[in-house]
């Protein structure tokens, strides 16, 4: 199955691990040791983060180093880049309402 990338970012154990990963490659046991939970379950989760593309299994000697695909990120940001705009216009829309108000207000005093 193929997952999306928003359904990798939708639970907040993935995103915790992207944030840790982000400063470094970690092997799964290192990214464990920052969670309450079992080994298996941050394995799941690393599993669903490669399969949505946004880390990649370096294999390092005997072990495998988990790292951030930055690019992959990009898609996201493109994603909100839409809504950003559309906020931006909206609070650039008040910031004008309120400067006219408060005109309006000085000029009545």
């Amino acid at each position: 199955m193929r997952r999306d990338i928003f359904q990798a970012i939708a639970d907040p154990t993935r995103r915790a691990i992207i944030a840790l990963i982000a400063l470094q490659a970690m092997t799964p046991n290192a990214i464990a040791e920052n969670f309450n939970t079992t080994r298996q379950a941050v394995s799941k989760h690393l599993r669903i983060l490669t399969e949505c593309e946004l880390v990649t299994p370096r294999q390092q000697g005997r072990e495998i180093y988990y790292q951030l695909e930055i690019n992959k990120m990009k898609e996201i940001d493109k994603w909100l880049a839409q809504y950003r705009k559309i906020w931006e216009d909206r609070f650039d829309n008040l910031d004008k309402y309120l400067a006219k108000t408060q005109a309006n207000a000085k000029n009545k005093k």
